[in-house]
């Protein structure tokens, strides 16, 4: 998905340096988290392109998103002071015939990174994803930022990706114990 047109990376930068002047009264407790909606596309996609650059269309995670929207309920935006700050999203896949949910892309604003936005993205849509009844989900990322969260190292050869991943970067979490028991096969985005 392309940046929104009428979101310009401009915009975003000078809200990015708006916050930063404000980084010394920041508190977590004035973020609002809430699930995504349609009207924060254009903010999360500037957000993307800010944390990740435009080399992130050719990423295998991105590659598999492509044309499948976020679930609704898990996905969930950072707001503060009126704009978006961050952004979490899941996707549904399924591995064989395994439902789950790819986790991807999180990215805070780097004004904001290290204050906890992050992390609370993390902890509130694994736990509105436990509550919908989602037993599993699948990310590309780095071990030891994703570890407290209970994600583990995907098994050599487990998944099969449309594309090459670092096999120490795929990763997966239990949200019921055993869910990825015998869990193995090609992963595909679904619509739900």
């Amino acid at each position: 998905m392309a940046p929104h047109p009428s979101f310009l990376r401009f915009d975003m930068t000078a809200i990015d340096l708006s916050l930063a002047r404000s980084i010394e009264t920041f508190a977590l407790e004035d973020v609002v988290f809430r699930p995504e909606a349609a009207d924060d596309a254009a903010a999360i996609d500037a957000i993307h392109d800010v944390a990740f650059g435009p080399g992130r269309y050719s990423r295998t995670a991105f590659r598999l998103r492509e044309g499948h929207g976020p679930d609704g309920p898990t996905s969930l935006v950072a707001v503060y002071r009126g704009n978006v700050i961050g952004s979490v999203r899941l996707t549904a896949i399924t591995i064989a015939e395994t439902p789950a949910l790819l986790l991807g892309p999180l990215a805070v604003l780097p004004a904001l990174k290290s204050l906890g936005v992050g992390k609370a993205l993390m902890r509130l849509s694994m736990e509105a994803a436990r509550q919908r009844h989602h037993r599993l989900i699948v990310l590309v990322g780095d071990l030891p930022y994703y570890w407290p969260f209970g994600f583990r190292v995907v098994p050599a050869g487990r998944l099969e990706l449309p594309g090459p991943v670092d096999p120490a970067r795929l990763l997966w979490a239990e949200l019921a114990p055993g869910a990825s028991d015998a869990v193995a096969g090609p992963v595909r985005a679904t619509s739900r």
